[in-house]
């Protein structure tokens, strides 16, 4: 890809929002692209109590995986379905994946050639300094969540819908990006009650009202009208592929207010 401003705005829009690096137009150059990637499994045998989750990032990362993992397991059960967990890698710098092989300036994002979830750690940071979110701990569920509930679209057969090449604020890709921010606030409303599938307790034991100020913040700084306002100086709703930052703080906040996945529908 290019460099300059286009260059920049494309990677930039590209972020955290479960699109393959194919479609960023990222190939592999033939470097090994998994030598800086680990499995959550692998990560997960140094997580061993709470208060690591609480100190270390990947171990929080894991730990918000898990929980959001068993609640969808509990609720495609409650609807007479089966949940096929999605498989995690934490990488950074790059990645090899059946979409592709991508760097860490696509950040977060889910892969349905391999149906794995890849996340960047390093982008949680760039979340607060490039796109000037307040950060915290759940700023950083909220695009773990943001990413399963496109594995959940996977399973579903609605993430296709956002493949056919079309963009604009009415677009098939805004609608799937937005039910994907309502699914990760289905997730937080019930993420205190959902019990690990290995000791019965629930993963996250408390959510506080600034956390969720921290995840409305965290959407809202990834929303089209944002990024372009802050890379290209201007706004244009034609090109918008996930949706404005109102958007997704309202989809995200009718999940979390509802806890139900049917309140989700973003498609007329």
């Amino acid at each position: 890809m290019g460099g300059g401003i286009a260059g920049v705005i494309a990677l930039v829009l590209g972020l955290l929002f479960g699109v393959g690096p194919d479609q960023l137009g990222l190939t592999s150059d033939g470097a090994d692209p998994a030598a800086t990637a680990s499995s959550a499994g692998q990560v997960q045998e140094s997580c061993l109590k709470g208060q690591d989750a609480n100190s270390r990032e990947d171990c929080r990362t894991v730990a918000v995986v898990n929980s959001v993992q068993d609640f969808w397991r509990l609720e495609f059960g409650r609807r007479d379905a089966d949940y096929t967990p999605a498989r995690t890698v934490l990488f950074s710098e790059r990645v090899g994946t059946a979409c592709g092989a991508a760097t860490s300036a696509v950040g977060p994002f889910y892969c349905p050639g391999d149906r794995k979830v890849y996340l960047d750690l390093g982008f949680f940071g760039d979340l607060r300094t490039r796109f000037g979110s307040s950060g915290g701990p759940f700023a950083q569920a909220y695009v773990v969540a943001h990413e399963y509930g496109h594995h959940v679209q996977d399973l579903m057969g609605t993430l296709g819908r956002s493949r056919d090449g079309r963009r604009g604020e009415n677009s098939n890709a805004v609608r799937v990006e937005l039910q994907a921010d309502c699914y990760a606030g289905v997730w937080a409303h019930h993420a205190t009650t959902t019990p690990d599938g290995s000791t019965g307790r629930p993963l996250v034991t408390e959510l506080t009202r600034a956390d969720v100020r921290d995840g409305l913040d965290a959407a809202a700084a990834v929303g089209d009208d944002r990024i372009q306002e802050r890379y290209q100086g201007r706004v244009t709703p034609e090109s918008w592929t996930h949706g404005s930052a109102a958007q997704r703080q309202q989809w995200f906040s009718t999940g979390f207010r509802t806890g139900d996945m049917a309140r989700c529908d973003t498609f007329p």
